[in-house]
């Protein structure tokens, strides 16, 4: 029963802090949307994803016509991917899951507490996660890397420039499984040198 109540008391501070104006926002999101979310934030949870992509989830809401900004559906992920964590640190059951999330102060909608009562159901076993906060990550986790090639052909001081130049874009999952898109330019001797040191890790890597 300690157990539980701890749960409770952590949820309580996360409803008090976020779930408020999470709820609002899943009431928008279809049933199945949802459950396609949260099954990705299990996956992240067990280690088979580096995280949600949430920047290709809003622009698949907002192409079906729901209004929602990356921010909030950034909020909605970690507000579930708390809660999911935090009963799996307390073993908790899907009733007392469900029971708890109804009694939350600031209710979730009632088809978010059906698919979660599904995935928790179905994965709770699975799901693994440390007890000490403080052993997780701090950093983030590479995912992708695109290029290409670019001709900067004038600017505000120049007319004429015909310099060529790249952009990379880096795709990366913070630390709490958000995954975004840093990208920035480089000249051709800056990329030959960023392209340089990659090599040379790789060499590293093949002696590990």
């Amino acid at each position: 029963m300690m157990v539980f109540e701890g749960f409770a008391s952590d949820l309580s501070y996360l409803c008090l802090s976020d779930v408020g104006g999470a709820a609002d926002k899943i009431s928008l999101i279809p049933q199945d949307f949802f459950a396609e979310l949260c099954e990705q934030i299990i996956q992240h949870l067990n280690h088979k994803i580096p995280g949600v992509n949430t920047v290709e989830l809003c622009q698949r809401l907002r192409t079906s016509g729901i209004e929602i900004s990356v921010g909030e559906l950034a909020k909605i992920t970690n507000v579930v991917s708390f809660l999911f964590s935090t009963a799996a640190r307390n073993n908790l059951s899907t009733e007392d899951l469900v029971t708890t999330v109804g009694n939350a102060d600031s209710t979730l909608p009632k088809h978010a507490v059906q698919v979660i009562r599904h995935v928790w159901n179905e994965h709770s076993k699975s799901v693994s996660v440390s007890e000490d906060v403080g052993n997780m990550a701090t950093v983030g986790q590479f995912v992708d890397i695109k290029w290409k090639l670019g001709v900067a052909m004038s600017s505000d001081t120049c007319r004429s420039l015909k310099y060529p130049y790249v952009t990379v874009t880096l795709k990366v999952a913070d630390p709490s499984g958000q995954i975004t898109d840093k990208t920035f330019e480089m000249t051709i001797p800056q990329f030959k040198n960023f392209f340089r040191q990659f090599k040379e890790m790789a060499a590293v890597l093949e002696t590990v």
